[in-house]
């Protein structure tokens, strides 16, 4: 099917976001869109998918003028979307995700659910994706392992258009590899697919032809072998690629969090590592290797079965300070922290003295924070403003008689929203959900900066936002490290691990299974521990 956009236009409230938009997808190709947030991509791909109108303009499939008013009507038309953000519904199970209304059934008319399981795993089987349980819960999975069901779930009505926007930004490793074998069928099968990424690498590898938007407009239309990442860098942000990643720092602290002998049955076993003031440590590992559930544990969101947590507060000599402490309750002069004093109790205590969180609440006393890697489930609260949200954290320290200092918040806030550059202007009082991708995760991250934390966790912060956005968050990231912040930055791309850490440690099956410096090691270093291919 030969997708034609012409003159596409759309406008929300007189403002102008689409001017005149031309594309041309073909059967067999692999058409991917790039371009910075704010760029239009999302705009686009909601007038394909049938949620957004246009205000002008054509759509045309093989030549006919076409404008899907609805999802059922792309659907309809064989577009089929797979958006960034998680649609699954989380209280049932993959099969009935997958084949929610066309369930096979037995003569008297009931759900035949071993024909539908097996459906189920036929299909994700045919798909690269047998890893995944048809029986399982969908909202019990990992985010990647979500990601997996989406584009299965689209791919039962057997589309002849295909959008994926972000697909890979949480699948790593093999998961990755299923997903870029699968495009190369579907291209095989001639399915136009658009592919909206911003890993330009990937991009490079995987299409036919490539589209470059900047506000509203595509600016260059271009194939991989006539351009390169430096140039598709240059033409989305201005910025060349050597200066994505800021100088390395020299000379670390004392030991800031200490991780010793942490488990939690089925996800990790006996984890230890340290990170110091000033350092950012990165944290590689495949779908399954229990980093993310790590994070949970040691921020006091999932418990632990053994293991130990330390937060060293600042001026201590040495992690054996932490042990003298509440590990928590203690703030920067000695008294309680405003968040322990509003109710946290006191951290749980092991054997050794050692202290582990039971709540995320001791946890934030102690000075943690945690970004997490799904923003719209657990980082964002959707209804409230960009300026209520990133107020969260400070409920509890900017109170006077028991009522919160709204003049003093609203300062604070608005601070870092300028600071941060969280766009639009002005955008306090928006609902948070009609920011983009990457100034919503700036919006996440001002939330916890807002709470001055002494080590900052860090779970695929840069997932689905635009390069410029990621440079954003290396600089703040690196300047938050210079002010003696612990960081661990938790991610699946191993260029950023590389570029934006200090130190990698590497996950495997619940394990860490190397521990190794940035600058002595290698991509292919660190996918053979995450894979267990070490020699």
């Amino acid at each position: 099917m030969t997708l034609e956009l012409r003159g596409v236009r759309k406008d929300f409230g007189g403002v102008r976001v689409l001017h005149g938009v031309d594309i041309t997808g073909r059967p067999g190709e692999v058409l991917a869109i790039v371009g910075a947030n704010g760029a239009g991509k999302s705009t686009l791909i909601k007038i394909l998918a049938g949620a957004l109108p246009m205000s002008g303009g054509e759509l045309r499939l093989d030549g006919v003028p076409v404008e899907p008013r609805s999802p059922h009507d792309a659907h309809d038309l064989g577009i089929r979307t797979v958006y960034q953000e998680l649609t699954l519904i989380g209280e049932l199970s993959v099969t009935e995700n997958l084949l929610l209304g066309n369930f096979p059934r037995r003569r008297t008319g009931l759900i035949d659910w071993p024909a539908a399981h097996a459906r189920a795993g036929k299909l994700l089987a045919e798909i690269g994706f047998g890893a995944v349980d048809p029986r399982s819960i969908a909202g019990r999975l990992s985010v990647a392992r979500q990601q997996m069901v989406e584009i299965a779930k689209a791919l039962v009505s057997e589309p002849r258009v295909l959008v994926l926007d972000e697909p890979s930004a949480v699948l790593a490793g093999s998961d990755l590899d299923s997903l870029f074998g699968l495009i190369r069928r579907l291209r095989e099968r001639g399915v136009l697919v658009i592919y909206v990424s911003h890993r330009l690498a990937e991009v490079l590898d995987l299409a036919t032809s490539i589209v470059v938007m900047k506000d509203g407009r595509v600016i260059e239309t271009t194939e991989p072998g006539r351009t390169s990442e430096d140039e598709l860098i240059r033409l989305m942000a201005g910025r060349r690629l050597e200066q994505i990643y800021p100088d390395r720092r020299t000379g670390f602290g004392e030991p800031r969090l200490r991780v010793a002998g942490l488990s939690r049955p089925g996800e990790f076993t006996d984890v230890s590592f340290t990170i110091h003031a000033g350092e950012i440590v990165g944290m590689f590992g495949l779908v399954g290797s229990g980093r993310s559930e790590l994070a949970r544990c040691v921020f006091g969101a999932e418990p632990s079965s053994a293991g130990e947590v330390r937060v060293a507060e600042p001026g201590s000599a040495d992690a054996a300070a932490a042990d003298e402490r509440s590990a928590g309750t203690d703030g920067p002069d000695g008294g309680p922290a405003p968040e322990a004093a509003a109710g946290a109790g006191p951290a749980q205590r092991h054997r050794s003295g050692a202290a582990t969180f039971r709540t995320p609440a001791e946890a934030i006393a102690a000075g943690l924070a945690l970004v997490t890697e799904d923003r719209k489930r657990t980082g964002l609260v959707p209804e409230l403003t960009v300026r209520a949200n990133i107020a969260l954290t400070t409920l509890y320290s900017m109170t006077r008689a028991g009522l919160v200092d709204a003049a003093r918040q609203r300062r604070a806030v608005d601070d870092l929203i300028d600071r941060l550059d969280i766009r639009p202007a002005h955008c306090g009082s928006m609902p948070v959900v009609r920011l983009s991708g990457g100034n919503q995760q700036k919006a996440v991250l001002a939330k916890w900066l807002l709470a001055g934390p002494r080590v900052l966790i860090l779970d695929e912060p840069t997932r689905g936002v635009d390069m410029a956005t990621r440079m954003s968050i290396y600089r703040m990231v690196d300047d938050l490290a210079r002010d003696g912040l612990a960081v661990l930055l938790i991610s699946s791309d191993l260029t950023e691990v590389l570029g934006a850490t200090d130190r990698v440690l590497v996950m495997r099956e619940g394990r860490i299974t190397a521990e190794l410096d940035a600058d002595r090691t290698t991509e292919d270093e660190i996918l053979g521990y995450a894979i267990g291919r070490t020699g």
